[in-house]
């Protein structure tokens, strides 16, 4: 089995972007840790009663990070990845869909993110799209809802990934 992906260091004194960035991207890097060598079957496997999957979950998440910086942040684009009739197809996916797949829209997805941080160095910065239950949203309210929304499933991904195959830590 090749060895994980290595996890970033995170500076103990540093500004807030730099930090935010580098939380996040711990974050991320963990999550790619817990989904980068496992087989079609292995992220399909659930744990009853709930129906989240790492396949959906990482599906999910290549949507939040498209959702948060390619069309809240910078409008560049107003489609996701899984666009249909069911607003949850990134958690619903089908026997066609693979994790390989998903990681390669997840790993563009997280580039681009990542691009678009490194240019706005201005964590006041208000995002170009308006949202009409939040109103204006700033960069740094999407870094930190990102980092939330990893740490929240990555504690599902655990769960997961434990049950999958006994593999604990980050």
């Amino acid at each position: 089995m090749p060895e994980p992906t290595a996890l970033p260091d995170i500076a103990h004194v540093n500004g807030e972007h730099a930090m935010l960035t580098e939380f996040l991207d711990y974050f991320r890097t963990v999550f790619l840790r817990k989904v980068e060598d496992l087989t079609d079957e292995q992220s399909r496997q659930r744990l009853p009663p709930s129906d989240l999957d790492l396949l959906g979950m990482t599906r999910h998440l290549a949507d939040v990070e498209r959702w948060w910086f390619r069309m809240v942040f910078t409008a560049e684009t107003t489609v996701g990845n899984y666009e249909s009739d069911d607003p949850d197809l990134d958690w619903h996916h089908g026997p066609a869909d693979t994790i390989a797949e998903a990681r390669d829209i997840w790993k563009v997805e997280v580039a681009r993110a990542r691009e678009i941080v490194a240019a706005s160095t201005d964590l006041d910065t208000i995002g170009a799209h308006t949202s009409g239950s939040r109103g204006e949203i700033s960069l740094r309210w999407i870094m930190i809802h990102m980092i939330e929304e990893y740490a929240r499933h990555l504690g599902h991904a655990d769960f997961l990934r434990e049950h999958i195959d006994g593999a604990t830590g980050d």
